[in-house]
């Protein structure tokens, strides 16, 4: 169960984000705005406590907090991020870190790893980690040996296709995983219950799981279908904005 999400208001900079999908054109700044109250509405109701920081005008892509730290129930990662223009992010998120966890059990993935939080997903004690563009082998070993420290697990995963780890697959509890692309028929998941999303809807195979509830992308009612026929309650939330620059729903926030 989760207790706590930290999130980060979009700046006004936003159109100024990294995106691979230019045709998709620029965020609007006041609908995204929107667009963010409303996925925080959706997070408060899934009885958590929500940390809202103000936005980083420097920052267009710091609305994306979930890459800049893992936050495990047994120490926090600070990342080190692969994109360069997003390094410096995590000067701002370490003091609001320190509210929660002993400056003992924060550590740092340190140059050259690099490591992206969208990179990494969690099942239970173990934590599947992308080798992407923005996660290099280095920041992965340094994040398997901190896991190894407190007694978690990692293990590498190649991915090919899309930006992030959690672009493609993610893990919505109770053995069941959301698989789309080149995740669906990877041996590392065999063991899975798994969520085959179509490639017309595989921008939802990013949902975020929170106390029993699935939130999901609007505008994706097979894959709201599925979900909901295996128990879940569901939440919609519309991210177009979001999407524009790379975003998905589990980008923007951490969840501990």
């Amino acid at each position: 169960m989760f207790k706590n999400i930290i999130v980060r208001k979009p700046s006004k900079t936003i159109c100024k984000g990294i995106t691979s999908s230019p045709e998709l054109g620029q965020p609007n700044y006041e609908i995204a705005l929107k667009q963010h109250l409303a996925y925080i509405n959706a997070l408060k109701s899934c009885d958590v406590n929500v940390i809202e920081l103000e936005a980083l005008e420097e920052f267009p892509d710091s609305c994306f907090v979930e890459d800049i730290a893992v936050l495990t129930k047994e120490c926090a990662i600070i990342t080190n991020p692969g994109a360069l223009s997003r390094n410096k992010e995590i000067e701002y998120i370490i003091n609001v870190i320190e509210q929660f966890y002993p400056k003992n059990k924060i550590e740092y993935i340190k140059s050259p790893g690099t490591l992206d939080g969208g990179d990494v997903m969690m099942v239970g004690n173990h934590f599947y980690i992308g080798k992407s563009d923005r996660t290099n082998k280095e920041g992965i070993n340094q994040f398997i040996s901190i896991l190894t420290k407190y007694n978690l697990f990692g293990s590498e995963v190649t991915l090919n296709e899309v930006l992030h780890l959690k672009t493609g697959i993610n893990y919505i509890e109770n053995n069941n995983i959301l698989v789309s692309g080149e995740f669906i028929d990877k041996n590392e998941f065999k063991n899975f219950n798994k969520i085959i999303v179509q490639d017309n809807e595989s921008y939802a195979a990013n949902c975020i799981w929170i106390n029993g509830t699935v939130i999901i992308p609007f505008g994706y009612p097979q894959v709201q279908k599925k979900i909901q026929n295996l128990g879940y309650k569901t939440i919609t939330v519309d991210t177009s904005e979001f999407k524009k620059i790379d975003g998905g729903l589990s980008c923007l926030s951490l969840r501990f």
